[in-house]
């Protein structure tokens, strides 16, 4: 059976990677198992500049998922690329560095030295706040997201993907507006918009007010979303948002994602990329499949 993908013109050993924010920079899950076996791993979310994040609180449980505000703490790209990236290097699997940025010109230094550094790939975290669009995110209008992938795509020479947020005005339109400023591929979904309140403090717990829902309870409406775009736009779609078992994983697969990720089934199951990639194989062997890319709906 051949689990092999082609991402954006790299080729993945299987289609399971491990999601930005979940996975750090790829030391801290050395420990559990050899990080060979994945496909790759999207590196922590970093910025041009060192962010110390959000204060305390930061994470709060829910049903069948968690709420995170935290901030993208990082220490910045030239640090990344100084005191991170040699022992990426050595890990094995495709690095794919995950960019975040408040402004466009923030976006584009990050990307021009990342152009300069040695990874496979750039996956455009467009869901962070654009402070001159009055706190509104880039991955929110097409119009705003064409400008920033546009400037990006104009330093940095390597596949591209654009990772979208589920709260755009329109996904679909969202996907083909970052496809025609030079995305490689698309990555979805980054977390949904939600909330949590002390009921005794009688306050948010978070002082955000809003955080982001990841987990099980995301994976209806990730794969909706990922099904309507597979169907819109030319290029790789990277689904992701609750897979946590095998069974999720090739759901996503079937509705024509080309690669999975990873991300908050990682917290209470650090084995769970190995499971799934296991899981896979065995439902690839069960129904006769040669090659992963067979697993797609008909």
């Amino acid at each position: 059976m051949d689990t092999r993908v082609t991402l954006s013109g790299w080729t993945l050993e299987n289609p399971v990677v491990a999601a930005s924010g979940a996975f750090g920079f790829g030391k801290e899950y050395q420990e559990y198992y050899d990080i060979n076996c994945l496909g790759s791993f999207s590196f922590k979310g970093t910025t041009l500049e060192a962010r110390v994040g959000n204060p305390l609180p930061r994470i709060a449980e829910c049903a069948s998922g968690m709420l995170n505000a935290v901030g993208l703490q990082n220490p910045g790209v030239e640090h990344f690329i100084r005191h991170e990236l040699p022992a990426m290097r050595k890990l094995g699997p495709a690095v794919i560095a995950n960019l975040g940025g408040g402004t466009i010109e923030e976006y584009v230094e990050g990307a021009r030295l990342l152009n300069d550094a040695d990874i496979d790939m750039l996956e455009l975290n467009i869901s962070c706040p654009n402070v001159r669009e009055g706190g509104a995110n880039f991955g929110l209008k097409p119009a705003i997201a064409t400008q920033v992938v546009s400037a990006v795509r104009k330093v940095f020479a390597g596949p591209l993907l654009v990772k979208l947020s589920p709260n755009a005005e329109n996904i679909v339109e969202m996907a083909k507006a970052c496809r025609r400023a030079g995305a490689d591929g698309i990555s979805l979904i980054n977390t949904l918009l939600g909330m949590a309140i002390d009921i005794e403090k009688r306050q948010p717990v978070f002082r955000n007010i809003v955080a982001g829902l990841s987990g099980p309870a995301v994976r209806p409406v990730a794969l909706r979303m990922v099904y309507d775009v597979v169907r819109a736009v030319d290029c790789p779609v990277v689904g992701l948002g609750g897979i946590a078992t095998w069974q999720d994983a090739v759901e996503f697969l079937l509705a024509g994602a080309s690669a999975i990720q990873v991300g908050t089934a990682v917290f209470q199951n650090p084995q769970a990329p190995l499971e799934i990639i296991d899981g896979i194989r065995t439902y690839m062997e069960r129904h006769g499949f040669e090659h992963v890319s067979e697993i797609r709906l008909r």
